[in-house]
């Protein structure tokens, strides 16, 4: 692989997303189940 540092910002930024989005997608998950659990509480 050639050194690309345009293209390794993208994939970095590509990656920061989707850690992102999957640690918001976390988030929603366990505040839906607390909202639930106190709700049937």
């Amino acid at each position: 692989m050639k050194p690309n540092p345009g293209g390794e910002r993208e994939s970095l930024k590509g990656a920061f997303a989707a850690v992102m989005l999957l640690g918001a997608f976390i988030a929603v998950t366990w505040i839906g189940i607390y909202v639930l659990y106190i709700a049937r509480g």
